[in-house]
């Protein structure tokens, strides 16, 4: 028989393949009572790890904390049992009682008092659920909110294909935990287990999603001073003056900059919340929900209230997408601009520049002949003294004739030196460009 061997096998085969096992639902008996708890990590600088809020719970019942990268432990703690879980943004806290009188109601979590108020970290979602049986629910509705509900109006439906009611007002009560009633009407524990499961995860995910709306909220008001100010730069543009352009890019690229910053800040919750809110619906889909008359369903309240805020959520993170493009089209616009002007100043310093050279030239032209005349009147003038010279030597010589016939000769001369002078120069600086 063959064998996958470790030489063979991709080093995170195993762990992938467990990935779809992680955090599976525990078995549930009816009746039991569940208190759950999503708590959010310290958000300062330092702060402790996601599992130190386990650790002290497990600190009260004397049982040995798991391994810092565990991200599922479960435990017996007195008589209820612990299920403790690591997700990306929260860690979530569930302790099931299973003895024989349940309630659901303030102080009924179980929850040690003293952990709780010193608990490591930020409490998102606390919710006590009920799983009971109990025949004939379906004329005392009005009864179960008043006993269990303190009289609110319930949210519900029948769910696992007609063999459960699942039942909340969606409120949190003065013990500060919402509540969750399940009536089991044919689940088996496995079934229960998993029913509960997503119950719990419609509540948390709907309260992460909702964490983005806060800060839509905030950003409203700053987007909207972010577009007045962009659309006064664009009519300041229409008939700015090119001495002005630079201080409108500048003021240009501190609001951008300004933006960029927010969105980059703000994205990833805005995207989490898209993710959230996915995963809450395919939960309340996971629940095969069939109505119950006079209630509203989990999927028409998740609909009408929390579709709003996510829909919120997106046309905000889509007006800073839209401002931040309008803001690039705007510095390029600008930025175009300002080289035009640019090179309208090179060419301009081009032209003034040639017309120096043409004047340096015709000046050098001048310097030219006067240089002529001078190297003429010295070397003449040194012909002269030689004429003079060679006379007393016994060579009879006119010095004025000598002198005036040399003339044409040194200025023929001298001006074809300087003339090869300037072509070799010429030719020279042209190689080297």
């Amino acid at each position: 028989m063959p064998e996958i061997t470790a030489p063979i096998e991709h080093s995170r085969r195993r762990i992938l393949n467990d990935e779809v096992h992680a955090r599976p639902p525990d078995s549930l008996p009816t009746p039991c009572a569940a208190a759950y708890l999503a708590c959010l990590p310290e958000p300062k600088a330092g702060a402790a790890s996601p599992a130190d809020g386990l650790s002290d719970l497990l600190s009260g019942f004397d049982v040995e904390p798991p391994p810092p990268d565990t991200k599922h432990f479960t435990s017996p703690l007195g008589s209820r049992r612990l299920r403790w879980e690591r997700h990306a943004e929260y860690n979530r806290y569930t302790l099931i009682d299973t003895r024989a009188e349940l309630r659901l109601g303030s102080g009924a979590s179980g929850i040690p008092p003293d952990w709780l108020q010193g608990m490591r970290g930020q409490i998102l979602v606390g919710l006590n659920a009920l799983i009971v049986e109990m025949p004939g629910w379906e004329g005392r509705i009005d009864q179960i909110s008043g006993e269990y509900f303190a009289g609110n109006v319930l949210i519900g439906s029948r769910v696992a294909d007609g063999c459960a009611v699942a039942l909340t007002d969606l409120r949190i009560h003065e013990d500060g935990f919402s509540r969750l009633l399940l009536i089991n009407d044919g689940m088996s524990a496995a079934q229960t287990g998993r029913t509960l499961q997503r119950l719990l995860d419609i509540e948390t995910y709907r309260m992460m999603a909702l964490l983005a709306l806060p800060v839509a909220q905030e950003l409203t008001p700053v987007i909207d001073d972010d577009e007045r100010e962009l659309a006064s730069i664009g009519e300041a543009l229409i008939d700015a003056e090119s001495k002005q352009e630079q201080a409108l890019l500048e003021r240009l690229t501190r609001l951008s900059a300004r933006s960029q910053h927010r969105h980059l800040r703000s994205n990833y919750r805005f995207a989490a919340a898209d993710a959230y809110y996915e995963i809450v619906f395919q939960r309340i889909h996971e629940l095969r929900e069939t109505r119950i008359p006079g209630l509203q369903t989990f999927e028409e309240f998740t609909t009408r209230r929390l579709t709003p805020a996510v829909k919120t959520c997106r046309a905000v993170s889509r007006r800073q997408q839209s401002i931040l493009e309008q803001m690039a089209r705007a510095t390029k616009l600008l930025s175009t601009r300002i080289d035009i002007t640019r090179e309208l100043q090179n060419q301009s310093l081009l032209a003034s520049m040639n017309r120096r050279v043409k004047t340096q030239l015709r000046l050098q032209a001048t310097v030219e002949g006067l240089s002529v005349a001078a190297v003429t009147y010295y070397v003449v003038g040194l012909v002269g003294t030689l004429a003079e010279g060679l006379s007393f030597a016994g060579l009879t010589l006119d010095k004025s004739l000598v002198m005036a016939a040399s003339i044409p000769v040194v200025a023929t001369v001298a001006y074809s030196g300087i003339r090869r002078l300037r072509r070799k120069i010429s030719r020279e600086e042209g190689e080297q460009h």
